[in-house]
């Protein structure tokens, strides 16, 4: 079994609506890909951030 790793090892991605990084989870390791928003309330709330980015 491997080490765990630290937390400043982890990929992280920006969030288009809050404009905040985020950090990958285990519950994403096999959909990182596909993860665009930090939350659920991010992802409810996209259509603001594509209204900003007119």
């Amino acid at each position: 079994m491997g080490r765990a790793r630290s937390k400043s090892d982890l990929p992280t991605k920006i969030c288009p609506v809050c404009q905040r990084p985020f950090t990958w989870r285990k519950k994403w390791e096999g959909c990182w890909d596909e993860v665009k928003y930090c939350s659920e309330r991010c992802r409810r709330r996209r259509s603001q951030a594509q209204s900003l980015d007119l």
